[in-house]
This record gives structure tokens, sequence and C-alpha cells, in this order.
């Protein structure tokens, strides 16, 4: 049985730049996958998919420091290196992108990425309001580093999606941003690196949140009152064992508050942490 050839990896600009120019001999066409390591399925999923969209396809792996505040889990976040090279090799990837923090914000780094429209929704920037500047940046980074010609980034962070689709429009760095399907566990449960917290308990509960979102879709759908459906819903993911952040429904392209359903492309997002694990998820009304 022939066995999956291992990705190059790259950890330096030169070596990433040198081994770009070999990917795109004869004119091939360059995917980005930007990840933070600790590869699940749903990773994988986005490799399947820009391997769909492009010859040859550039994973890139790094915890990034700017988009975590200081009580948030950046030296616990989990990493799992040699199991995700494996995967990758696996999936045929071209390259792997590894830089440490020092390669992407060396000393005397000052430069950061202002963002606002659908970064200043209200939902995760309300909890987490240093995240989306940190993300923007390193995005920025990565695309200006690879100069993919698409990215792919999972439905699940939906609102960073928004954020990261609207920065390459408005700043012409010349890639077209792709967002691909939510993936779940069997029971529901979005696919995210964060589930390895979950106690056995807390796993065992965590797919009430998805249900309960499941209920007040359907429930919208069928046309029951707007206000009195999400207070609904928003009980049953606190009878689950949750702190709730948010449950609410907002425009599809915009993320603009809705009032009622109809007229609008909608989704209904939320975020909740059960025990010290935080859970986000969202789905198409």
């Amino acid at each position: 049985m022939k066995m999956p050839q291992t990705p190059a990896v790259a950890r330096t600009l030169s070596t990433l730049q040198r081994t770009l120019e070999g990917l795109r001999k004869r004119k091939s066409t360059v995917a980005l996958v930007p990840t933070m390591g600790a590869l699940h399925d749903g990773h994988i999923s986005l490799v399947r998919l820009a391997k769909r969209r492009a010859d040859k396809v550039v994973v890139s792996i790094f915890v990034n420091p700017t988009q975590f505040a200081p009580h948030e889990d950046y030296g616990s976040y989990p990493r799992t290196w040699k199991a995700d090279a494996v995967k990758l090799a696996a999936e045929g990837v071209d390259l792997i992108w590894n830089p440490d923090a020092r390669l992407m914000y060396p000393e005397g780094f000052v430069t950061r990425i202002q963002v606002e429209g659908p970064a200043t929704a209200g939902l995760e920037d309300r909890f987490r309001p240093h995240f989306f500047g940190g993300v923007a940046t390193v995005v920025a980074k990565l695309l200006a580093q690879v100069r993919p010609d698409v990215a792919i980034f999972g439905e699940k962070d939906y609102q960073q999606l928004k954020v990261v689709t609207q920065m390459a429009r408005d700043l012409n760095l010349g890639s077209r941003i792709v967002g691909a399907p939510i993936m779940r566990e069997r029971d529901g449960l979005a696919m995210s690196s964060r589930n390895l917290y979950l106690t056995p308990d807390q796993r065992k509960a965590a797919p009430a949140l998805h249900r309960s979102m499941k209920d007040v879709v359907r429930r919208l759908r069928q046309g029951e009152d707007f206000a009195a459906t999400l207070a609904a819903g928003a009980k049953l993911i606190g009878d689950a064992g949750f702190k709730l952040d948010y449950l609410e429904a907002r425009h599809a392209e915009t993320l603009a508050p809705l009032t009622q359903i109809g007229g609008a492309p909608a989704r209904l997002l939320a975020a909740a942490t059960i025990g010290t694990t935080r859970l986000i998820d969202n789905m198409k009304i």
C-alpha cells in the first residue's frame, strides 16, 4: 500500500516563497486553509473543499496570540502537530505553513487592522472585543504571505467569515473567500478543537445547544411569535446547563438584528458556556 507523501513544511518566509514558486509552476491555482491546528474532521472538510477549488492546497497552522484576551486559553489551546501533519499528508496537502509568533509579530510590530461593519454587530464582539482585530490582522498577513487564489473558512465561525470576507474585499487582497458548511458530530454538536475541553458529562449535555437551536428555527419557520420563540430557546439552553451569551436571529449577510422572519436571508447564532468551555453555533433560518 502506497504511503501518503508528507507535505512540504515551511517555517520561514524564504522557504514559504520558494515552495510557493514551485507550486505555481504551470500556472497552478492555490487555495489556503487557515487553521490553528488541533485538526478535526471539520478542518479536513475545508481541505477537501480547497482541493476542489484549486490545483494546490496550503494549510497554515498558527495559534494566533493576538485574538486571545489575557484570561483566555492561548497557553492551553491544544497543539497536536504530529497528528495534524499525518492528517494533512493523508489528504494530499501540498504545503503546511507553520510560522511562529516571533516571525508573525517580530519585535517592533505595531500595525493592527481595525474592522467595523460585521465585526461590530454585537455578537462575538460584545463578549470578545479584542477578537476581530486580531483575526483580521493575522488573516491579512496570511493572505499577503501566501497570495492564494481562494481561502477557505468554516461557517461555524459565521461572524468571523463575514468579517474576513469584507476585509478581503475592502483591501483588494486578491483572494476569494469561500465559506464551508459546519461539520457536526452524530449528535449534532458542531465540531470544534475546544470540544476536547469538555468533561464526559459536559460532552453528553453539549448537543442540547444544537437541539434547542433547531427547535427555534423550526418554530420561526412556522411563523410563531419571534420574541417568545427566542426566549423559549434561551430557556432550553439554560436548562441544559449552559450560561448563554446570546441567541439571536440576524440578517445572514449584514448581521443586522431582525425582529421578524421573512423578506431577508436569516441566520440564528448562539454562544454559550458549559463548565469552562465556550461553544458557538449557527444555522440558517
